[in-house]
């Protein structure tokens, strides 16, 4: 077998690689080749091999093993914004209330506005506290915290519902109740009738007009 002359000259930069199989089983790896002659020109690396042609029994390419793909970079969580819990207004307190026992919202939001503009810290001349402005000593026998607007709210409503079925079989359950909420039920039974106050008659008067009046846009009727 003839001897191989090796020559080292620069080469241009290739980009497929392949095995030379020698006669003598040798297998030479180069990025590529080209025939010159009678020899084959091996480029590899940064140079070049002549190995006669008759010495090179085949070409093999060789095998490509695809590197893995790079593993995505996990985004960084989206912080979802923080839910605001808003407090219930003073109407919409009053409004629960009155749902809950079965009276007609507009009715008992006329009464608070009447009573305290709808104050959660509101206190009368005469010590009745909160929007519904309930004394002490009511707001203890209906087991409320009258500093509590939500509780407020609640016996206040709670109140006036059992006001409005003392008077339920009288001629006039509605101003006797209204009467008897911001007079008490004593004066109203002393007298048979509304009081004869002129600031029991001024509330009573004024809590019908404004509850008419939100009537007039509010579905339904009725208490």
């Amino acid at each position: 077998m003839k001897k191989a002359f090796f020559t080292l000259v620069v080469a241009c930069p290739l980009f497929a690689g392949e095995y030379a199989v020698l006669q003598n089983g040798f297998r030479l790896y180069a990025d590529g080749h080209e025939p010159s002659g009678d020899r084959i020109r091996l480029h590899i690396g940064s140079g070049t091999m002549d190995v006669p042609a008759a010495n090179v029994v085949r070409f093999e390419v060789e095998e490509y093993i695809k590197p893995p793909a790079p593993k995505p970079t996990p985004a960084p969580p989206v912080e979802k914004p923080a839910i605001v819990s808003l407090a219930p207004t003073p109407e919409e307190l009053v409004t629960r209330a009155a749902q809950s026992h079965g009276l007609r919202p507009e009715f008992v939001r006329s009464v608070a506005a009447a009573e305290s503009a709808f104050r959660a810290k509101a206190i009368s001349p005469k010590g009745a506290i909160g929007l519904m402005q309930l004394m002490p000593q009511t707001a203890e026998e209906l087991g409320a915290d009258p500093h509590d607007p939500a509780q407020n709210a609640d016996a206040g409503a709670k109140y006036l519902k059992q006001l409005l079925l003392k008077y339920a079989n009288t001629p006039d359950p509605v101003r006797l109740a209204l009467a008897a909420y911001n007079a008490g039920p004593a004066a109203v039974d002393r007298y048979g009738n509304i009081p004869p106050y002129r600031e029991t008659q001024q509330y009573v008067e004024r809590v019908l007009r404004k509850y008419l009046n939100e009537l007039k846009n509010s579905p339904g009727g009725g208490l």
